[in-house]
């Protein structure tokens, strides 16, 4: 089962939910978040996590009240200590936070609108994503959209970006979905990245709001 959880209701970024949240976190976690400078980053990281800690709840992952703990591969990319066939992806952008889960490996990338630069679109894009950028009416949905795939890709590989962004979408094995989509109301896409299962993979929308 692939679940997903978004949050977009970011009016709700305020020192005292902040606090809140601080208090429901591990050590490592509260540490993390306060190495960032500004409110909405410190509120995003929390919040990610406490996301995050319910849906692993729901599914009996962990017990009420238990907090996890995580090992890294040499990229960076956590999963679970102790805890097998269980995988995770988290991603947050000022406009929208994202978590996923899942049976198997998994990916998920959250961006607001930003318009790309020459030089950026040069640096990531392939001519034809250019001309994909360039073609729409909104250029900045364009680049969210087509730079959450590679993101998402990316992490559910669990290397992130160390290879040509310019090619990460070519050829891309049959055996992975990329889900995209954008909400035009609030300015970001998200894309989710999952191995198709040879019985269908189901995926739980109703989680997604």
């Amino acid at each position: 089962m692939i679940k997903y959880r978004i949050f977009d209701n970011m009016e709700r970024c305020t020192e005292e939910e902040v606090q809140r949240l601080l208090l429901e976190m591990d050590e490592k976690r509260r540490d993390e978040a306060l190495r960032y400078k500004h409110l909405a980053g410190r509120f995003a990281c929390l919040k990610s996590y406490a996301m995050l800690w319910e849906m692993l709840r729901e599914d009996h992952v962990i017990e009420p009240g238990q907090l996890p703990d995580f090992v890294y591969n040499p990229h960076g990319k956590p999963r679970l200590a102790d805890v097998e066939g269980v995988h995770f992806n988290i991603s947050h952008c000022p406009h929208a936070i994202a978590v996923m889960t899942g049976n198997m490996e998994v990916g998920i990338d959250v961006e607001r609108y930003v318009s790309p630069s020459e030089s950026l679109l040069n640096y990531t894009m392939n001519d034809d994503e250019i001309a994909e950028v360039k073609a729409d009416a909104m250029a900045e949905r364009a680049f969210a959209r087509l730079w959450t795939r590679k993101e998402a890709l990316g992490k559910l590989y669990g290397t992130g970006l160390t290879k040509s962004m310019k090619v990460m979408l070519n050829d891309i094995d049959k055996d992975i979905v990329l889900r995209t989509w954008v909400n035009e109301e609030k300015k970001y896409a998200c894309t989710l990245a999952y191995y198709r299962q040879d019985a269908g993979t189901e995926i739980d929308d109703t989680v997604k709001g």
